[in-house]
């Protein structure tokens, strides 16, 4: 298993290695951001993780550049700071986590053997769905409504999909967080509320029928009609 670290505290990122040598996973640290995205070659890896505040560039446009070429390597982002701006700056450049120093290595083990074995599991692709008139393609990352194409940030296109594949069914915020982020963290859970907003404004603002809606109580559902 090879893991990719971008980490500029030296001690750190020689404990970090070191934790991962134990575990039989072989680790590939850098201390700048420029420097990794210039050596970075696409599904190189199996799983990468990257500390926000680095020199050169920083984690969060490192892991912006890391998916203009490589979609589907797993992402766990580090940073010193806890701000939900951090968060959703890391989850809309195609971060799958996030993680707050200080923390327990062995956290760190369990998020990325959770995003491992997503990665491993096969996941079943329907080419189209449709649901009135907003179509979703999912092998190629795109939706449009009424014909035209809306622009989703990756954690977005998840979550529109997480709610088209329940079929109309509702979805409780836990189970969704669940399947975004793969365990339950309450503020993952505040976060969906974001989430949601976000993709009212893009798919549902400019038409007559909305199509992400809500049961008070219960959750969230994706459907023509209430």
């Amino acid at each position: 298993m090879k893991i990719l670290l971008l980490e500029d505290d030296f001690t750190l990122s020689k404990e970090i290695s070191a934790f991962f040598t134990s575990k039989e996973f072989e680790c590939f640290p850098y201390y700048d951001g420029s420097l990794l995205l210039k050596k970075y070659f696409p599904y190189e890896y199996d799983l990468i993780i990257l500390d926000i505040n680095v020199p050169g560039i920083n984690g969060i446009d490192v892991c912006k550049g890391i998916r203009k070429i490589d979609k589907k390597t797993p992402i766990i982002m580090l940073t010193a700071f806890s701000e939900i701006e951090d968060k959703l700056a890391s989850f809309d450049n195609g971060a799958d986590d996030y993680l707050v120093k200080p923390f327990h290595f062995q956290e760190l083990f369990a998020r990325i053997t959770s995003l491992l074995r997503r990665k491993e599991i096969p996941q079943q692709v329907e080419k189209k769905i449709i649901i009135q008139d907003l179509e979703i393609l999912e092998e190629d990352m795109k939706v449009f409504r009424s014909g035209e194409e809306i622009k989703l940030t990756p954690k977005e296109f998840k979550l529109i999909l997480i709610l088209a594949h329940a079929k109309g069914k509702v979805l409780s915020k836990q189970f969704i967080a669940e399947k975004l982020w793969d365990y339950h963290i309450e503020t993952n859970q505040n976060t969906i509320e974001v989430y949601i907003n976000f993709l009212r404004k893009k798919i549902d603002k400019d038409h007559e029928t909305k199509l992400i809606r809500t049961k008070i109580g219960y959750g969230y559902y994706l459907s023509d009609q209430e």
